[in-house]
């Protein structure tokens, strides 16, 4: 059935919880009725500095059973995704859910049949991040001729923003590699599919597989490489990038640099490259080193305007990032074995 509006239960109120916080309330089609955090007081202060009065449950089953929901929103750490998503499903609330999906493969297909009746959303946001987008019309334009190579990198210092420095616990995130890499991975999926075999070497810590460097191997194809980490020193900042090269030109895209994507076409000199923006104002949203709401808007603007014309996302679904969490796996054993391994096909 059609709706015009959604009630959200929102699930963690860390980093990205606040985040969507902040987007739902943009989102005129939607209102949050309820957030659930193992910190309730925690999670009332964050709500009122954002100008917002939720009521805080310390459970999901009890935040609806008191409050009016439609869909349930999941920003709680990795390991306890496939909980919450089962929980969700079981009351048949549609789910949009945080990347990446879940730590492991086997998890993931416990998800996907939990959410089959459901409509379900991954938080994969390179798919909706402009100068993404932008790069992706291009390649499909052949504008620039075939693509010759792409290499993608995303970096960061060390984390220290999960409660409870889940991030920097193994057995919760998997680390950097799954954390954080997976972005490039799922959107080197989304243009060229699944590869037939992945090369990865990395760094290792406590903490996980912190630091990886990929290269995608396909028949026929671009050369793709894809480099992720977060161990450089904590005050290092952040940055995502990619540099396309073409037979007839090249795209590069810098996080830090202004403008940020720039790129030549044929004789042309380099120059910036204009891209769709955020639909939202974002001078107010705060989103620690980002300057804008780029895809995060984007994603939710989608699963709700998925919601309201009753389809299935297309995008970001959960199979493309349950493909993309086993792609990461041979990924993790490439590295840890410094060899190729071969990625079968399902």
């Amino acid at each position: 059935m059609q709706k015009d509006s959604f009630n959200i239960v929102l699930c963690g109120m860390g980093f990205m919880g606040t985040m969507h916080a902040q987007i739902y309330s943009r989102i005129p089609e939607t209102r949050i009725t309820a957030v659930v955090d193992t910190n309730p007081d925690g999670a009332a202060t964050r709500l009122k500095e954002l100008g917002l009065e939720v009521p805080v449950f310390a459970t999901l089953q009890d935040a609806l059973a008191t409050v009016p929901s439609d869909v349930v929103d999941i920003c709680v750490p990795t390991d306890q995704h496939e909980a919450f998503v089962r929980e969700a499903a079981e009351a048949g609330k549609d789910i949009f859910c945080e990347k990446p999906i879940t730590l492991t493969t086997d998890s993931a297909q416990r998800i996907l049949q939990a959410v089959k009746a459901v409509h379900f959303q991954v938080g994969q946001c390179m798919r909706f991040w402009p100068q993404y987008e932008a790069l992706q019309e291009i390649i499909a334009s052949g504008k620039a001729g075939r693509l010759l190579s792409l290499s993608l990198q995303r970096r960061a210092g060390r984390t220290s923003h999960s409660v409870g420095d889940w991030l920097n616990k193994a057995e919760r995130s998997h680390g950097a590699a799954l954390d954080l890499h997976i972005h490039d991975t799922d959107y080197v999926l989304s243009l060229f599919g699944t590869p037939q075999a992945v090369t990865s070497v990395g760094t290792r810590e406590h903490s996980g597989l912190n630091h990886i460097f990929t290269t995608y191997h396909y028949d026929n194809g671009p050369a793709v490489v894809a480099e992720g980490g977060w161990n450089y020193p904590a005050q290092w900042g952040f940055q995502m990038a990619f540099q396309a090269v073409f037979e007839n030109g090249t795209v590069e895209f810098d996080s830090t640099a202004t403008p940020s994507l720039t790129g030549t076409f044929g004789h042309e000199p380099k120059g910036e490259i204009s891209f769709k923006k955020s639909v939202a104002d974002s001078s107010s949203v705060q989103i620690g080193n980002l300057s804008d709401l780029g895809g995060y808007f984007s994603e939710l603007r989608y699963f709700v305007d998925c919601l309201k014309t009753g389809k299935h996302p297309e995008i970001a679904t959960g199979a493309q990032a349950a493909e993309s969490l086993r792609v990461v796996e041979h990924e993790i054993q490439s590295a840890d074995t410094r060899r190729t391994v071969n990625i079968p096909s399902l």
